[in-house]
């Protein structure tokens, strides 16, 4: 999934062998892949897409990605929206083609992404979907089933684990069997320290939306990838990244692009109001974060 994917086990001086537990990560993520990428010719996404929105049978792995971001769509305002593969191919974030041109950008109707006629029935989209993301934390959901499902056959006390998907992490248990995993946000600006280390004491995850790596010139001018659906347009004026914290993954990964969204001017009172653990640097400032985000807070920068 175009990202660095590693797996670490907490041993707690035990020698249990892991390569079970690191095939099944590797699995799920390899199916995952196969699913949800638009950027291969033989992934499910890219056929659904170009016969959209003509309906196909898919996988239940899509359809449940399908399902999660439609209801994603909902639960953040439209925020959170899938349906912008037009305007990344316009700006020059090209997929694998999807046998048209990209029409001129029109706004998305409030509509449902998937078309089903029937609970098991062929599935339909009634235009291009981009599922990088929610796709990536749910193979980091469905890899910590996996992982908890391994460890259930493991004998002694449980195990602690984190799975690192291109700075998108998942973790359960402890790294000793009492400190928590500590993770840290990477400084945007490039900066050699982090901007802060977050503490995961109980199982769940961890997403950034960032643009200090998918950001390039286009036409003139400077864009990026995440796309806001009212516009079509790169937003998230004022912000250079974003964090979410919770209890999954994916739902972090929701969030995070959601928040950043909102830009520098409606972070603050969105990510309070729905009593998320987020952490935002805006593009001239220093980090900023919720009060649920302070008290996962194990370390600050001083400029912080």
């Amino acid at each position: 999934m175009a990202s660095p994917l590693r797996l670490t086990i907490a041993s707690a001086g035990r020698d249990e062998p892991v390569d079970t537990a690191w095939a099944e990560v590797q699995a799920t993520f390899a199916r995952v892949d196969a699913a949800m990428s638009r950027f291969r010719e033989d992934s499910e996404l890219t056929r659904l897409n170009r016969r959209a929105p003509a309906a196909m049978p898919i996988s239940r792995d899509l359809a449940k990605a399908l399902a999660t971001a439609d209801r994603a769509r909902r639960v953040t305002g439209g925020r959170f929206e899938p349906r912008v593969v037009e305007a990344l191919d316009r700006i020059g974030y090209l997929g694998v083609p999807q046998g048209h041109p990209a029409p001129a950008w029109a706004p998305i109707r409030p509509t449902r992404i998937l078309d089903r006629a029937s609970r098991a029935g062929p599935v339909s989209v009634g235009r291009p979907v981009d599922l990088g993301g929610i796709g990536k934390g749910l193979a980091l959901r469905w890899a910590a089933a996996a992982l908890d499902r391994w460890l259930a056959t493991v004998p002694g006390p449980a195990l602690g684990y984190l799975v690192d998907a291109g700075g998108d992490i998942v973790a359960s248990g402890t790294p000793d069997g009492t400190t928590p995993w500590l993770v840290a946000i990477e400084d945007p600006a490039g900066g050699a320290e982090p901007v802060a280390v977050v503490a995961i004491r109980e199982r769940g995850g961890i997403a950034t939306s960032s643009i200090r790596r998918q950001r390039w010139e286009h036409d003139g001018r400077t864009v990026h990838h995440l796309i806001d659906p009212r516009t079509g347009e790169p937003g998230g004026d004022g912000l250079a990244a974003v964090t979410v914290a919770g209890p999954d993954p994916a739902w972090a990964e929701v969030w995070s692009k959601a928040l950043f969204l909102e830009g520098a001017a409606g972070i603050a009172a969105t990510a309070r109001a729905r009593g998320l653990a987020a952490w935002w640097v805006p593009s001239d400032g220093p980090l900023e974060m919720t009060p649920a985000a302070r008290v996962r807070t194990a370390w600050v920068a001083a400029e912080a």
